[in-house]
Protein backbone atom coordinates (compact mmCIF):
# COMPACT_ATOMS: atom_id res chain seq x y z
CA UNK A 1 0.00 0.00 0.00
CA UNK A 2 1.33 3.46 -0.87
CA UNK A 3 1.99 5.72 2.10
CA UNK A 4 -0.59 8.33 0.95
CA UNK A 5 -3.22 5.59 0.71
CA UNK A 6 -2.23 4.36 4.16
CA UNK A 7 -2.76 7.88 5.58
CA UNK A 8 -6.15 8.14 3.93
CA UNK A 9 -7.15 4.82 5.45
CA UNK A 10 -6.24 6.08 8.93
CA UNK A 11 -8.41 9.18 8.66
CA UNK A 12 -10.32 9.95 5.47
CA UNK A 13 -10.84 13.73 5.27
CA UNK A 14 -14.40 14.92 4.91
CA UNK A 15 -15.26 18.00 2.83
CA UNK A 16 -14.97 20.44 5.73
CA UNK A 17 -11.57 19.09 6.73
CA UNK A 18 -10.34 19.29 3.14
CA UNK A 19 -11.47 22.90 2.98
CA UNK A 20 -9.73 23.71 6.29
CA UNK A 21 -6.53 22.00 5.20
CA UNK A 22 -6.48 23.91 1.93
CA UNK A 23 -6.94 27.18 3.80
CA UNK A 24 -4.18 26.39 6.32
CA UNK A 25 -1.75 25.53 3.52
CA UNK A 26 -2.59 28.62 1.49
CA UNK A 27 0.37 30.93 2.16
CA UNK A 28 3.91 29.74 1.53
CA UNK A 29 6.97 30.98 3.39
CA UNK A 30 8.88 33.45 1.23
CA UNK A 31 12.65 32.93 1.07
CA UNK A 32 14.81 35.94 1.97
CA UNK A 33 15.93 37.21 -1.45
CA UNK A 34 18.82 39.65 -1.34
CA UNK A 35 18.45 40.46 -5.02
CA UNK A 36 15.32 42.36 -3.93
CA UNK A 37 16.76 43.93 -0.76
CA UNK A 38 18.41 47.34 -0.86
CA UNK A 39 18.14 48.57 2.73
CA UNK A 40 17.01 47.73 6.27
CA UNK A 41 13.36 48.49 5.49
CA UNK A 42 13.42 45.98 2.62
CA UNK A 43 15.04 43.35 4.85
CA UNK A 44 12.50 43.80 7.63
CA UNK A 45 9.67 43.66 5.08
CA UNK A 46 11.15 40.40 3.79
CA UNK A 47 11.16 39.06 7.36
CA UNK A 48 7.34 39.31 7.40
CA UNK A 49 7.17 36.48 4.88
CA UNK A 50 9.70 34.34 6.73
CA UNK A 51 9.30 32.38 9.98
CA UNK A 52 10.35 32.06 13.59
CA UNK A 53 11.73 35.30 15.09
CA UNK A 54 12.38 36.92 11.70
CA UNK A 55 8.62 37.02 11.17
CA UNK A 56 8.12 38.41 14.68
CA UNK A 57 10.63 41.21 14.03
CA UNK A 58 8.80 42.02 10.80
CA UNK A 59 5.43 42.01 12.54
CA UNK A 60 6.73 44.23 15.38
CA UNK A 61 7.94 46.68 12.73
CA UNK A 62 4.46 46.67 11.18
CA UNK A 63 2.81 47.38 14.52
CA UNK A 64 5.27 50.22 15.18
CA UNK A 65 4.45 51.76 11.80
CA UNK A 66 0.75 51.63 12.69
CA UNK A 67 1.49 53.36 16.00
CA UNK A 68 3.25 56.17 14.15
CA UNK A 69 0.64 56.65 11.44
CA UNK A 70 -2.58 56.15 13.42
CA UNK A 71 -4.84 59.20 13.02
CA UNK A 72 -5.83 58.97 16.70
CA UNK A 73 -2.14 59.71 17.45
CA UNK A 74 -1.69 57.40 20.44
CA UNK A 75 0.87 58.53 23.01
CA UNK A 76 3.83 56.17 22.53
CA UNK A 77 5.49 55.11 25.79
CA UNK A 78 9.02 53.68 25.42
CA UNK A 79 10.31 51.28 28.07
CA UNK A 80 14.09 50.79 28.27
CA UNK A 81 15.91 48.06 30.19
CA UNK A 82 19.09 46.06 29.77
CA UNK A 83 22.66 47.02 28.74
CA UNK A 84 21.48 49.16 25.84
CA UNK A 85 24.18 51.84 25.88
CA UNK A 86 26.94 49.24 26.21
CA UNK A 87 25.35 47.48 23.23
CA UNK A 88 25.79 50.58 21.06
CA UNK A 89 22.13 51.68 21.00
CA UNK A 90 22.53 55.17 22.47
CA UNK A 91 22.12 56.92 19.10
CA UNK A 92 19.13 54.77 18.12
CA UNK A 93 17.33 55.62 21.38
CA UNK A 94 18.26 59.29 21.03
CA UNK A 95 16.93 59.32 17.47
CA UNK A 96 13.63 57.72 18.50
CA UNK A 97 13.16 60.79 20.70
CA UNK A 98 14.61 63.33 18.28
CA UNK A 99 12.44 62.25 15.34
CA UNK A 100 9.16 62.35 17.29
CA UNK A 101 8.75 58.57 17.31
CA UNK A 102 8.09 58.29 21.06
CA UNK A 103 6.41 60.65 23.55
CA UNK A 104 7.31 59.32 27.01
CA UNK A 105 10.34 57.33 28.19
CA UNK A 106 10.46 55.01 31.20
CA UNK A 107 13.93 53.67 31.82
CA UNK A 108 16.11 51.85 34.26
CA UNK A 109 18.66 54.01 36.03
CA UNK A 110 21.55 52.14 34.41
CA UNK A 111 20.55 53.17 30.88
CA UNK A 112 20.30 56.83 31.88
CA UNK A 113 23.49 56.80 33.94
CA UNK A 114 25.46 55.34 31.07
CA UNK A 115 24.06 58.05 28.82
CA UNK A 116 25.34 60.58 31.40
CA UNK A 117 28.70 58.75 31.54
CA UNK A 118 29.03 58.90 27.74
CA UNK A 119 28.02 62.57 27.72
CA UNK A 120 31.09 63.35 29.86
CA UNK A 121 33.30 61.93 27.12
CA UNK A 122 33.86 58.56 28.77
CA UNK A 123 33.75 55.45 26.62
CA UNK A 124 32.39 51.95 26.32
CA UNK A 125 35.20 49.74 25.04
CA UNK A 126 35.38 46.45 23.19
CA UNK A 127 36.24 43.67 25.59
CA UNK A 128 35.83 39.92 25.91
CA UNK A 129 33.31 37.79 27.80
CA UNK A 130 36.23 35.42 28.49
CA UNK A 131 38.39 38.02 30.23
CA UNK A 132 39.95 37.28 33.61
CA UNK A 133 37.67 39.39 35.81
CA UNK A 134 40.14 39.26 38.70
CA UNK A 135 42.68 41.09 36.52
CA UNK A 136 40.01 43.57 35.43
CA UNK A 137 39.18 44.24 39.08
CA UNK A 138 42.81 45.13 39.82
CA UNK A 139 42.81 47.48 36.82
CA UNK A 140 39.53 49.12 37.93
CA UNK A 141 37.81 48.04 34.74
CA UNK A 142 34.17 46.93 34.93
CA UNK A 143 32.83 44.37 32.45
CA UNK A 144 29.36 44.33 30.87
CA UNK A 145 29.52 41.00 29.01
CA UNK A 146 31.93 41.88 26.15
CA UNK A 147 32.16 45.61 26.91
CA UNK A 148 34.48 47.45 29.30
CA UNK A 149 33.91 50.69 31.23
CA UNK A 150 36.26 52.66 33.47
CA UNK A 151 35.37 52.31 37.16
CA UNK A 152 37.45 55.38 38.04
CA UNK A 153 35.21 57.40 35.71
CA UNK A 154 32.13 55.81 37.26
CA UNK A 155 33.28 56.87 40.71
CA UNK A 156 34.00 60.40 39.45
CA UNK A 157 30.61 60.78 37.79
CA UNK A 158 28.70 59.23 40.70
CA UNK A 159 30.16 61.97 42.88
CA UNK A 160 29.43 64.55 40.16
CA UNK A 161 25.75 63.64 40.35
CA UNK A 162 25.89 63.97 44.14
CA UNK A 163 27.50 67.39 43.82
CA UNK A 164 24.86 68.42 41.29
CA UNK A 165 22.13 67.40 43.73
CA UNK A 166 23.78 69.75 46.27
CA UNK A 167 22.90 72.68 43.97
CA UNK A 168 19.16 71.94 43.97
CA UNK A 169 16.66 73.33 46.42
CA UNK A 170 16.32 70.77 49.24
CA UNK A 171 12.85 69.32 48.67
CA UNK A 172 11.28 66.25 47.09
CA UNK A 173 11.47 65.68 43.31
CA UNK A 174 9.98 63.12 41.01
CA UNK A 175 12.57 61.22 39.00
CA UNK A 176 11.17 63.00 35.93
CA UNK A 177 11.81 66.44 37.41
CA UNK A 178 15.25 65.53 38.76
CA UNK A 179 16.38 64.07 35.42
CA UNK A 180 15.12 67.18 33.63
CA UNK A 181 17.38 69.34 35.81
CA UNK A 182 20.30 66.90 35.57
CA UNK A 183 20.11 67.06 31.77
CA UNK A 184 20.82 70.80 31.95
CA UNK A 185 24.28 70.00 33.35
CA UNK A 186 25.13 68.05 30.17
CA UNK A 187 26.43 69.57 26.94
CA UNK A 188 26.07 66.76 24.41
CA UNK A 189 23.57 66.86 21.52
CA UNK A 190 23.81 63.05 21.21
CA UNK A 191 22.65 62.55 24.80
CA UNK A 192 19.32 60.84 25.44
CA UNK A 193 18.71 63.05 28.48
CA UNK A 194 19.54 66.27 26.61
CA UNK A 195 17.49 65.36 23.53
CA UNK A 196 14.47 64.46 25.67
CA UNK A 197 14.64 67.82 27.46
CA UNK A 198 14.92 69.76 24.22
CA UNK A 199 12.04 67.82 22.65
CA UNK A 200 9.83 68.04 25.74
CA UNK A 201 9.76 64.27 26.21
CA UNK A 202 9.49 63.33 29.91
CA UNK A 203 11.77 60.59 31.22
CA UNK A 204 10.69 58.59 34.26
CA UNK A 205 13.00 56.31 36.20
CA UNK A 206 10.93 54.49 38.83
CA UNK A 207 13.91 52.42 40.02
CA UNK A 208 16.39 55.29 40.04
CA UNK A 209 17.84 54.13 43.39
CA UNK A 210 19.02 50.93 41.72
CA UNK A 211 21.75 52.57 39.65
CA UNK A 212 24.84 54.75 39.77
CA UNK A 213 22.50 57.76 39.77
CA UNK A 214 21.13 56.35 43.02
CA UNK A 215 24.67 55.92 44.33
CA UNK A 216 25.41 59.58 43.57
CA UNK A 217 22.19 60.67 45.27
CA UNK A 218 23.06 58.53 48.29
CA UNK A 219 26.42 60.31 48.52
CA UNK A 220 24.58 63.64 48.39
CA UNK A 221 22.21 62.44 51.14
CA UNK A 222 25.07 61.26 53.35
CA UNK A 223 27.09 64.46 52.97
CA UNK A 224 24.04 66.67 53.57
CA UNK A 225 23.15 64.77 56.74
CA UNK A 226 26.73 64.90 57.96
CA UNK A 227 26.85 68.65 57.40
CA UNK A 228 23.45 69.29 58.97
CA UNK A 229 21.80 70.22 55.65
CA UNK A 230 18.51 68.99 54.31
CA UNK A 231 19.04 66.67 51.31
CA UNK A 232 16.84 66.36 48.28
CA UNK A 233 14.71 63.22 47.99
CA UNK A 234 13.14 61.37 45.08
CA UNK A 235 9.41 60.84 45.51
CA UNK A 236 8.54 57.68 43.57
CA UNK A 237 4.81 58.00 44.25
CA UNK A 238 4.88 61.43 42.66
CA UNK A 239 6.21 59.64 39.56
CA UNK A 240 3.05 57.54 39.60
CA UNK A 241 0.91 60.65 39.89
CA UNK A 242 2.71 62.38 37.02
CA UNK A 243 2.75 59.54 34.51
CA UNK A 244 -0.89 58.68 35.20
CA UNK A 245 -1.87 62.24 34.30
CA UNK A 246 -0.26 61.68 30.90
CA UNK A 247 -2.17 58.44 30.40
CA UNK A 248 -5.47 60.06 31.37
CA UNK A 249 -4.93 63.04 29.07
CA UNK A 250 -4.02 60.81 26.12
CA UNK A 251 -6.68 59.91 23.57
CA UNK A 252 -5.04 56.46 23.31
CA UNK A 253 -1.70 54.98 24.41
CA UNK A 254 0.81 52.55 22.92
CA UNK A 255 3.71 50.65 24.48
CA UNK A 256 7.14 50.01 22.95
CA UNK A 257 9.12 47.71 25.24
CA UNK A 258 12.85 47.23 24.79
CA UNK A 259 13.53 44.25 27.10
CA UNK A 260 11.28 44.14 30.18
CA UNK A 261 11.94 44.77 33.86
CA UNK A 262 10.56 47.66 35.88
CA UNK A 263 9.88 49.94 32.85
CA UNK A 264 7.53 47.38 31.27
CA UNK A 265 5.60 46.84 34.48
CA UNK A 266 5.50 50.56 35.23
CA UNK A 267 4.09 51.53 31.84
CA UNK A 268 1.48 48.80 32.16
CA UNK A 269 0.62 49.86 35.72
CA UNK A 270 0.07 53.43 34.55
CA UNK A 271 -2.97 52.08 32.69
CA UNK A 272 -4.29 50.44 35.85
CA UNK A 273 -3.66 53.59 37.93
CA UNK A 274 -5.88 55.64 35.63
CA UNK A 275 -8.91 54.37 37.59
CA UNK A 276 -7.76 56.66 40.42
CA UNK A 277 -8.55 59.59 38.11
CA UNK A 278 -11.90 58.05 37.22
CA UNK A 279 -10.87 57.04 33.71
CA UNK A 280 -10.99 53.72 31.93
CA UNK A 281 -8.45 54.02 29.12
CA UNK A 282 -9.31 50.65 27.62
CA UNK A 283 -5.64 49.65 27.67
CA UNK A 284 -2.86 50.23 25.14
CA UNK A 285 -4.09 50.28 21.55
CA UNK A 286 -0.74 48.95 20.30
CA UNK A 287 2.13 47.15 22.01
CA UNK A 288 5.41 45.62 20.91
CA UNK A 289 8.25 44.05 22.86
CA UNK A 290 11.67 42.68 22.03
CA UNK A 291 13.15 40.48 24.74
CA UNK A 292 15.14 37.33 25.46
CA UNK A 293 13.06 36.45 28.53
CA UNK A 294 10.74 33.47 28.25
CA UNK A 295 7.03 33.41 29.17
CA UNK A 296 7.08 29.95 30.77
CA UNK A 297 9.00 31.14 33.86
CA UNK A 298 6.03 33.32 34.81
CA UNK A 299 8.04 36.53 35.21
CA UNK A 300 6.86 39.93 34.00
CA UNK A 301 9.77 40.55 31.63
CA UNK A 302 8.94 37.54 29.50
CA UNK A 303 5.19 37.53 29.96
CA UNK A 304 3.28 37.76 26.72
CA UNK A 305 1.46 40.90 25.71
CA UNK A 306 -1.64 38.73 25.40
CA UNK A 307 -1.32 37.98 29.13
CA UNK A 308 -1.44 41.72 29.80
CA UNK A 309 -4.86 41.79 28.14
CA UNK A 310 -6.21 39.78 31.07
CA UNK A 311 -5.21 42.69 33.33
CA UNK A 312 -6.75 45.33 31.08
CA UNK A 313 -3.33 46.84 30.47
CA UNK A 314 -3.51 46.12 26.75
CA UNK A 315 -6.76 46.47 24.86
CA UNK A 316 -8.57 43.26 23.92
CA UNK A 317 -8.51 44.35 20.27
CA UNK A 318 -4.95 45.69 20.34
CA UNK A 319 -2.36 45.20 17.63
CA UNK A 320 0.54 43.62 19.48
CA UNK A 321 3.59 41.49 18.77
CA UNK A 322 6.67 40.16 20.59
CA UNK A 323 10.05 39.33 19.09
CA UNK A 324 12.21 37.06 21.21
CA UNK A 325 15.39 38.63 19.87
CA UNK A 326 18.07 40.40 21.90
CA UNK A 327 17.56 44.19 21.56
CA UNK A 328 21.04 44.99 20.22
CA UNK A 329 19.86 43.17 17.08
CA UNK A 330 16.10 43.77 17.04
CA UNK A 331 15.85 47.45 18.03
CA UNK A 332 18.03 48.82 15.18
CA UNK A 333 16.01 46.73 12.70
CA UNK A 334 12.60 47.89 13.92
CA UNK A 335 13.68 51.52 14.29
CA UNK A 336 15.58 51.46 10.99
CA UNK A 337 12.62 50.11 9.06
CA UNK A 338 10.25 52.83 10.33
CA UNK A 339 12.91 55.53 9.89
CA UNK A 340 13.77 54.59 6.30
CA UNK A 341 10.06 54.42 5.42
CA UNK A 342 9.59 57.86 7.04
CA UNK A 343 6.61 56.49 8.97
CA UNK A 344 7.08 59.33 11.48
CA UNK A 345 7.15 62.12 8.89
CA UNK A 346 3.57 63.37 9.28
CA UNK A 347 3.14 62.50 12.94
CA UNK A 348 1.99 65.62 14.84
CA UNK A 349 4.16 66.80 17.71
CA UNK A 350 3.00 66.70 21.30
CA UNK A 351 3.44 69.54 23.80
CA UNK A 352 3.88 68.45 27.42
CA UNK A 353 4.50 71.10 30.09
CA UNK A 354 4.67 70.79 33.86
CA UNK A 355 4.10 72.95 36.91
CA UNK A 356 5.93 70.86 39.48
CA UNK A 357 3.90 67.63 39.69
CA UNK A 358 0.92 68.97 37.78
CA UNK A 359 0.54 68.43 34.05
CA UNK A 360 -0.03 72.01 32.95
CA UNK A 361 -0.26 71.39 29.20
CA UNK A 362 -0.86 68.29 27.14
CA UNK A 363 -1.86 68.96 23.58
CA UNK A 364 -1.18 67.89 20.04
CA UNK A 365 0.37 70.71 18.05
CA UNK A 366 -1.44 71.65 14.86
Amino acid sequence: MAYKDFLKSLHPLDSEEKKLKKNLLKTKISPIDYTQIKNVADLVDAFKGASIQARNVGMCASVFERMLTDKERPTIMLGLAGPLIAAGLRKVIRDLIHYNMVDVVVSTGAVLYQDFYAAQGAGHYRGSPHADDRVLRDLLINRIYDTYVDEEKFAQYDSMIGAFADTLKPRSYSSREFLHYLSKSIDDPESILVTARKKGVPIFCPAINDSSIGIGLTEHYYVAKREGRKPITIDSIRDNYEITQIVCKSKRTSAFYVAGGVPKNYINDSIVMSYIFGKNTGGHKYAIQMTTDSPHWGGLSGSTLAEAQSWGKINKEANHCMAFVEPSVSLPLIFGSAFQKKAHKNRPKLSIKWSRENLKEFKVKK
